[in-house]
């Protein structure tokens, strides 16, 4: 007890020792929030970031004051700089490859990179994707200054060459020979042009004075007829429903008068069927593969098929053979008669379609314009214009008489299937795998509307071909729908298939309008509307 310190002896530190330690750090922050805006004074300054640099006669955002060479650049910053300038790099070697002229034939593409001693093909490359090798070659040694040295010194080997062959054969110095940039026709091709040209203009005024005709003539209100077709058009109901075939049918047209009905199949084999009572008349068989496509000629009774097998023909009602078409080198989708009844055409997966001479079988026109597979074509009432559809997601509007693609109409997103001129002559309506029936006006050059018409892929589309009050489009979705040309709204739906509608056509007759469906359940089926205004004059004559 006594051995213990005094209080008063112990020494006086520890007790502030115990205080001081959670003091200190408080100001230590303050230190490190000061020095942030110090590295953008030093670098302002000198490198050595001196006091009496920045105190210097010139201010320190001088450009004479600091050259931009001496400035500190992190490593950071100098990778971004060039990553940013290789970025640039390549955009503007792209823009240049795409403002460079490369060839589009294939065999000029193939000449090109012959002469820059490159591959002229590689294993699995496409057209296309050869075009883009030879446009970045080009590009690669046009930035090493070798593309022009390369071209000029075999322009003068070739100039050589011809110089010593014209020498050798006394031909004298003619210079190069020059290609026209189009395709020479043929003497059948312009008369066909002329007879087309002749045949267009007779029906396009006739088709003017009847519309000045009916909207000059107070008796006369289309908008009233319009109406009343639109109501009978709302009245279709299924009147008759027949097996086609044994496999799934995949066209179907009426004669000129209604009083016929041709079905195509799987089977390769067409069929011609009596109406209304869709009795079989006759079967049309030829063909080696399944047909595509059947359609009447608009003049006589002439039934034309195509097919899988690459050709297209021509048949009687009696089941006859006339004529065989052949030169697509793919299958056939889609054919159409000219109004005229002298021409056919066909649309192949060759990425062309054809027009042929119905007498003789001449191929006149071999047209290409689609950049993939094309699958349908139709002709206007007047006969002056053709339009072609296909995989592509394009449409075109050709004039026959020049031979030129008039329009471009773009706005599917996939793939056009079906295609068809209206009555009216100014509007066209194309449906495809978009699910979407466009209406273009071929007046106004662009889409007037878009109906979007089913769930499901859009396989045909065909306007009432009287007037064309109203148009029908079949579908994948097991439908088919009747819509109204004035507003486009929907009219009457016809259901009552178990597969695909593959195609459908509507006619005219006495007592109303008839359309007819075929689809993968092999079977036709018949939808009518009656006439009541027609009925009751029936009733009213009939004896008492």
């Amino acid at each position: 007890m006594e051995e213990e310190p005094h209080p008063a002896d112990a020494p006086p530190a520890p007790v502030p020792a115990t205080v001081t330690p959670p003091i200190a750090p408080i100001p230590l922050p303050l230190p490190t929030l000061a020095a942030i805006p110090r590295p953008p004074a030093a670098r302002l300054g000198s490198p050595d970031g001196s006091e009496s640099d920045r105190e210097g006669s010139a201010p320190p955002h001088s450009a004479a004051a600091v050259p931009p060479d001496e400035y500190e650049i992190s490593e950071e910053s100098r990778a971004v700089r060039e990553r940013q300038e290789k970025v640039r790099q390549e955009l503007l070697l792209k823009r240049k490859a795409y403002a460079m002229a490369v060839p589009t034939n294939p065999e000029s593409v193939r000449a090109r990179l012959r002469r820059l001693g490159e591959p002229i093909t590689l294993f699995g490359e496409r057209e296309m994707e050869r075009r883009d090798r030879l446009r970045a070659i080009m590009v690669r040694l046009d930035a090493e200054g070798q593309l022009e040295r390369l071209l000029r010194a075999h322009d003068e080997e070739e100039q050589a060459a011809q110089a010593a062959a014209a020498a050798d054969t006394g031909e004298g110095e003619e210079g190069p020979i020059k290609y026209p940039f189009f395709t020479l026709g043929s003497q059948e091709l312009l008369e066909a042009r002329m007879d087309i040209a002749k045949y267009s203009l007779v029906r396009a005024a006739a088709r003017l004075e009847r519309e000045r005709r009916r909207r000059e003539d107070p008796d006369e209100d289309p908008d009233a007829e319009a109406e009343l077709v639109l109501q009978q058009a709302g009245r279709f109901v299924l009147d008759c429903s027949e097996i086609g075939d044994d496999r799934p049918l995949t066209g179907c047209s009426f004669s000129q008068d209604g009083s016929l009905l041709a079905t195509s199949s799987w089977s390769g084999v067409a069929k011609i069927w009596s109406m209304p009572s869709v009795r079989k008349v006759s079967t049309l068989k030829g063909h080696t593969d399944r047909l595509t496509d059947v359609v009447f000629s608009p003049v006589d009774d002439c039934v034309a098929t195509s097919s899988a097998d690459k050709t297209a023909k021509l048949w009687s009602t009696d089941g006859s053979l006339i004529r065989s078409f052949d030169g697509h080198t793919d299958r056939l989708c889609r054919i159409a008669f000219h109004p005229s009844g002298k021409y056919i055409g066909t649309a192949s997966f060759d990425k062309s379609w054809r027009l042929w001479d119905i007498k003789t079988g001449v191929e006149l026109l071999y047209q290409e314009g689609h950049s993939r597979r094309l699958y349908g074509i139709c002709f206007h009432p007047d006969g002056s214009l053709a339009a072609s559809c296909g995989l592509d997601a394009l449409a075109r509007v050709w004039d026959l008489r020049t031979g030129r693609s008039i329009l471009a109409l773009e706005g599917h997103v996939k793939e056009v299937l079906g295609i068809c001129f209206s009555p009216n002559g100014y509007h066209l309506a194309t449906a495809g795998e978009d699910n979407a029936c466009r209406i273009w006006d071929l007046r106004k050059r662009k889409c007037l509307y878009v109906i979007p018409a089913h769930s499901c892929i859009i396989s045909q589309v065909k306007f009432e071909p009287q007037e064309g009050y109203f148009l029908a489009t079949a579908s994948y979705d097991t439908k088919a729908t009747v819509w109204s040309a004035k507003d486009f709204k929907p009219v009457k739906p016809l259901i009552g298939h178990e597969g695909r509608v593959t195609d459908l056509d509507i006619t005219g007759a006495a007592d109303g309008q008839i359309i007819a469906t075929v689809a993968h359940d092999k079977t036709i089926k018949i939808w009518t509307c009656k006439n009541d205004k027609d009925a009751m004059e029936i009733d009213d004559n009939s004896p008492a």
